[in-house]
């Protein structure tokens, strides 16, 4: 399981962009505003909510990327988001990230799950989970 504690020295430019990171249906969540308005799509779709803490230079981050992104395609019926924590550094903070990637599972604005670091499988796992909860209780 790979997990980022801090950013890497280097002299490197951060102008990486984020097209990797929110491919498929993956939402990149750039501003407060833009995190409220999805929440309030969610909740009026009834969508579980799965929100990607990520950061570019992170190396876990990069690796499970395109695989988020697979799930997004996967599982339309969640939404998936992702937030850069160099760009939100407060917003991020209130969530009390400690390490990237950080994924929470929200429904109707509360978390219900949580998954700190880049491990495909339980990522998987607790995404069958959701799914198969949310398909319970429509029958």
């Amino acid at each position: 399981m790979g997990v980022c504690l801090g950013k890497p020295q280097t002299d490197d430019d951060d102008s990486e962009k984020h097209f990797e990171f929110a491919n498929g249906n993956v939402h990149l969540i750039a501003t407060k505003e833009s995190w409220d308005q999805k929440m309030a799509e969610a909740s009026r779709d009834g969508k579980i909510v799965i929100a990607n803490f990520s950061a570019t230079w992170c190396g876990p981050c990069r690796m499970v990327a395109p695989f988020y992104c697979e799930l997004s395609e996967k599982y339309p019926s969640l939404m998936f988001l992702l937030i850069d924590v160099e760009e939100l550094t407060e917003f991020s903070a209130s969530w009390d990230i400690k390490a990237t990637p950080t994924f929470f599972f929200l429904k109707d604005g509360q978390q219900v799950d949580k998954l700190v670091g880049a491990n495909k499988p339980e990522l998987q796992k607790k995404v069958t989970a959701i799914v198969d909860s949310t398909t319970e209780c429509q029958k």
